[in-house]
């Protein structure tokens, strides 16, 4: 089989590997589609993941696929089966996953991060780690079941009723399912800041009230058109300091904050605690997708959620490794690989 195979930062190459064989837990998945995350760039560029990636590793971490092979155990699913993939997998034995926090487990592993994941033709995952995609479903939005997930435990966070203010920061595909689950929730209005004016009209239709560039309109302006005083709910999903600083000032008294964007791990970010104090701000962040993948599947199955509206490129294996070198230059909203 063919596989992109991460061997250091700034490096992906195709290689050849046997199929693996399962063990009696799991099963082999035929990879249809695999999308890349912001999370593969970051690793490809020397960053962590939601885990430590050792070179070499097949990244690829949000994936859909056939069942090609199962495992002498596995009672749950068979060959020729159609599976959306959660790729976290947890230890169920320390204090977090005792605790009913699996997601914070301290011996976290994960497809695509600390064992080969699904930038390949064939991938080797737990069978408990595989949903059954519905035959309505494309493979496609199998793969993007992942980061659905994600964006399902993050507004889990925040209380949010019909008629709060909202105001997402960043307008890229996390941003565009925030605004997406926000709309699902009554929240009204829900604004934009995305750089990216092409992204505007999108956003819109998916949703959001109006949009705005950072860069020509003072947000602080909008905030008092859209808000009167600031925003009940802020989600920032870029990770930049200046961006979550922004979200800060954005929130207004009894604001919730969601720092949703994975910022480099150096920086550092200056708050005002007397803001914090005197708004009365709560300020939370989200990691990862514990147990929700039945709950994308259900709204994207309803029709509540639309997860590849804003797929903006698909490649092959073989353009991989161009492509995670050019990813910034490329203006990507969300780049998906498709295997076959």
């Amino acid at each position: 089989m063919k596989v992109a195979e991460f061997q250091g930062i700034g490096t992906i190459r195709i290689e050849e590997r046997p199929v693996p064989k399962p063990s009696p837990s799991e099963v082999i998945v035929r990879v249809m589609v695999c999308g890349i995350c912001g999370t593969d760039q970051h690793i490809y560029h020397g960053k962590p993941g939601s885990a430590s990636v050792v070179a070499p590793r097949v990244l690829g971490h949000e994936l859909a696929g056939e069942i090609s092979a199962v495992g002498e155990q596995v009672t749950s699913f068979a060959i020729g089966d159609r599976v959306t993939v959660d790729p976290n997998i947890y230890c169920g034995r320390c204090n977090h996953c005792r605790g009913g926090r699996m997601h914070l487990c301290d011996h976290l592993k994960a497809v695509g991060v600390t064992q080969d994941g699904g930038m390949a033709e064939y991938v080797t995952v737990p069978a408990a780690n595989c949903f059954s995609l519905p035959a309505m479903l494309t493979f496609e939005q199998g793969a993007m079941m992942e980061p659905l997930g994600c964006c399902l435990h993050g507004i889990a966070q925040l209380d949010i009723k019909p008629g709060a203010s909202a105001v997402v920061i960043g307008g890229g595909y996390i941003g565009l399912l925030m605004v997406q689950l926000l709309h699902l929730y009554g929240a009204s209005p829900i604004v934009v800041s995305e750089l990216d004016k092409s992204k505007h009209a999108i956003a819109v239709e998916l949703g959001a009230t109006c949009a705005y560039s950072p860069v020509d309109t003072d947000l602080m302006s909008v905030r008092e058109e859209q808000a009167s005083g600031g925003f009940d709910i802020v989600i920032e999903c870029v990770g930049r300091a200046e961006t979550m600083q922004t979200a800060i000032h954005m929130a207004g008294k009894g604001g919730q904050i969601l720092l949703f964007g994975v910022a480099d791990p150096s920086t550092d970010i200056t708050v005002n605690p007397f803001e914090i104090f005197s708004k009365e701000l709560q300020i939370k962040g989200s990691f990862i997708n514990p147990h929700t993948h039945n709950a994308a599947i259900a709204l994207v199955q309803q029709g509540k959620v639309d997860v590849t509206r804003t797929i903006s490129h698909r490649f092959s294996l073989e353009e991989l490794p161009d492509a995670m070198a050019s990813y910034p230059s490329l203006r990507v909203t969300k780049g998906i690989l498709h295997l076959t």
